[in-house]
């Protein structure tokens, strides 16, 4: 049986709690004899820079190349608020991404029917929901030059953000896309702001092109992203795949969220290009939520996402897909039965700790 070495970087706040219970159920695989697993543990965001002043050191990103997939928790908090840019806890998350080329984020956001009372829209709109956001990760404003801001003297300065892609950029997150809405329901929604950035011009023009060339046989549609998100909170499960670009899809990836009822649900999976030796593609796996430090170490947290999110390695960087399919049964089974974190409680009697949640999955997962 081949051991799949993983990186965990649990990193702040509420990160090394939720990261706890993945490790339980990592553990749990090993002695059942499914899977095997070598974890190695590193440091990222303000736990690397409290110990060595940056946001990951260099052995770490070392140890990170080496591990067949990483799994981070979250980073930052306002401990930090006062370091400098370049060595903010955020500076390490996008390091490994911006390293390791991990262009396609993906981020699925499900409602469970347990769950389907505890999202802000009425439960016909959610019960059931089931859709992907594909979120290019590696371009656009987020990394674009000139990034500065300039003094202009007499009291004035400019700050300047740059958006800009590339049609190679937007053919490979568009490939993704497609790739997968063929194992889903077929049908991909294309967001950009066309009608008035160059680069959301592009984005529909290649992105035309590519559906074309390679995949007729996929539904396209195209949706200024504005109006998608007015849509998501209008009519979400007219979505099936939505593919954008790095500022649109970290904002309606975060709306897709609440849709679910809670941050503190949804998992996600950050992927690279296919190793031509390896055939896997390189990969880092978190939650979608924050270090949340106003709750850290008070037992609080939600651990669903960074289970979820291992559920995510299992499937895409080890092909354990069975494994990942329990990981989501015994999620959907412990909700049924009423378990629930604080941040879902709803009109729950009463709520359970992180370790009790992560404890009653491993509990489903056992049979």
């Amino acid at each position: 049986m081949p051991i799949y070495k993983l990186f965990v970087l649990p990193g702040d706040g509420i990160g090394p709690e939720v990261m706890a219970e993945v490790e339980k159920i990592a553990a749990f695989f090993t002695k059942e004899g499914t899977a095997r697993f070598e974890i190695e543990k590193g440091l990222v965001g303000g736990a690397a820079y409290d110990a060595n002043g940056t946001a990951i050191s260099e052995a770490d990103m070392a140890r990170a190349a080496a591990a067949d997939a990483i799994l981070l928790a979250a980073v930052g908090g306002p401990k930090w608020d006062g370091v400098p840019y370049d060595v903010r806890p955020e500076a390490g998350l996008l390091r490994l991404r911006k390293d390791f080329n991990l262009f396609a984020n993906l981020r699925p956001a499900i409602c469970y029917p347990a769950l389907a009372g505890a999202s802000s829209l009425k439960r016909e709109l959610v019960d059931g929901l089931d859709l992907m956001i594909v979120r290019e990760l590696t371009g656009g404003v987020y990394f674009g030059e000139p990034k500065e801001i300039v003094d202009l003297g007499k009291g004035q300065k400019r700050a300047v953000d740059t958006q800009v892609y590339e049609t190679y950029e937007i053919e490979r997150i568009g490939r993704i896309a497609f790739e997968l809405a063929r194992k889903r329901r077929n049908k991909v929604t294309s967001s950009e702001k066309h009608n008035v950035m160059k680069s959301g011009v592009l984005w529909r023009d290649v992105m035309i092109d590519l559906h074309k060339r390679e995949y007729p046989d996929v539904q396209l549609e195209h949706m200024l992203a504005d109006a998608l998100g007015m849509q998501l909170v209008r009519r979400p499960k007219q979505f099936d795949v939505i593919v954008t670009d790095n500022l649109f899809g970290d904002m309606l990836s975060d709306v897709a969220a609440m849709l679910t009822g809670s941050l503190g649900m949804l998992p996600s999976a950050s992927i690279g290009e296919v190793n031509a030796k390896t055939g896997r593609r390189k990969a880092l796996y978190e939650p979608v939520h924050g270090s949340a430090p106003d709750i850290a170490g008070k037992g609080l947290a939600n651990p669903i996402a960074m289970i979820g999110s291992f559920g995510m390695a299992l499937r895409y960087s080890f092909g354990l897909g069975e494994l990942a399919d329990r990981i989501e049964a015994a999620i959907a089974g412990v909700l049924a039965k009423g378990y629930r974190t604080v941040d879902i409680k709803g009109d729950a009697a009463k709520s359970v700790s992180t370790g009790e949640m992560g404890d009653a999955i491993l509990a489903e997962l056992r049979g």
